[in-house]
């Protein structure tokens, strides 16, 4: 098995994540230190794609690229790095299916049962739990009613705990095969119906509904905006948005107050920040 990482500064990291991700809808590791961000993807010698062009992709900054050779047993051994991520005090606990007996799990409101793997997203980075944060907060003031949409739903983590909170029906959508593969497969995992399709979001116009999440990069959700201010795309009631860097949240939510969608709360956890947005 080989690890191919990618290095970079933290201010290029949005757009070296939306490369990588349009190249390997299979998963994306994240790793965080002084001064960088690290992404690294696992495969067969020979399977990886190549990166000639990630440089380019990064603007003014310089990425590094390096390819390590994993143990034998790290299939094995790769387990022991997903661990039950609790969100909301303990009221919501994602966790992989062999987790089934940690403490965290019983107590937990909302179990999810998400295995690594298939799909980028398991609920441990920050933007996913600063959704999950806000759609909690919609919940606790009676708003979990009604449709739901999740643009860009990946694992569908965001999807099955909106419909565990309350909404119905829940519907993602996604440009991957293997993230809709995986959002199917993943919903059923949890006794949740929903319809998750393939839709590019920046080609198509995507299903609307009076509550929709987007955990997307920022340049994505700039698209969006500009689409909904201009009609194209119908204005939801409630936006919960992430996948934002702190450094481009204002950004974001003056597009988005542009568009008729005004700031209701705001979260931020190390670099990444969510917004709840009300139309």
């Amino acid at each position: 098995m080989i690890r191919l990482a990618v290095r970079c500064a933290p201010e290029q990291a949005e757009i070296v994540l939306a490369e990588l991700v349009a190249l390997v809808p299979g998963g994306v590791e994240e790793d965080r230190g002084p001064g960088f961000v690290e992404y690294a993807i696992y495969g067969p010698p020979g399977e990886l794609p190549e990166l000639p062009d990630l440089q380019a992709a990064a603007g003014d900054g310089l990425v590094e690229i390096e390819t390590t050779e994993i143990p034998d047993d790290w299939a094995d051994r790769w387990r022991d790095f997903h661990e039950p991520v609790v969100v909301g005090d303990g009221r919501i606990v994602v966790r992989p299916s062999w987790e089934a007996e940690a403490p965290d799990v019983a107590a937990a409101e909302i179990d999810i049962v998400v295995d690594p793997g298939q799909a980028f997203g398991t609920g441990a980075h920050a933007t996913t739990k600063a959704c999950l944060e806000l759609l909690l907060e919609l919940a606790d003031h009676g708003e979990a009613r009604g449709p739901l949409v999740d643009w860009g739903t990946g694992s569908a983590v965001l999807a099955i705990a909106a419909a565990k909170l309350g909404w119905e029906p829940v519907t993602g959508v996604d440009h991957e095969v293997a993230a809709i593969e995986a959002a199917r497969q993943n919903a059923g995992r949890n006794g949740v119906e929903g319809a998750f399709e393939r839709l590019n979001l920046r080609e198509q116009v995507p299903p609307v509904a009076p509550t929709v999440v987007a955990n997307i990069t920022a340049p994505l959700l700039l698209e969006l905006a500009a689409r909904i201010a201009s009609g194209e795309i119908e204005r939801p009631r409630t936006l919960v948005l992430s996948g934002i860097l702190r450094t481009e949240v204002d950004r974001v939510a003056g597009a988005y107050a542009g568009a008729g969608l005004g700031e209701g709360s705001r979260r931020e956890s190390g670099d990444w920040a969510a917004l709840l947005l009300r139309g």
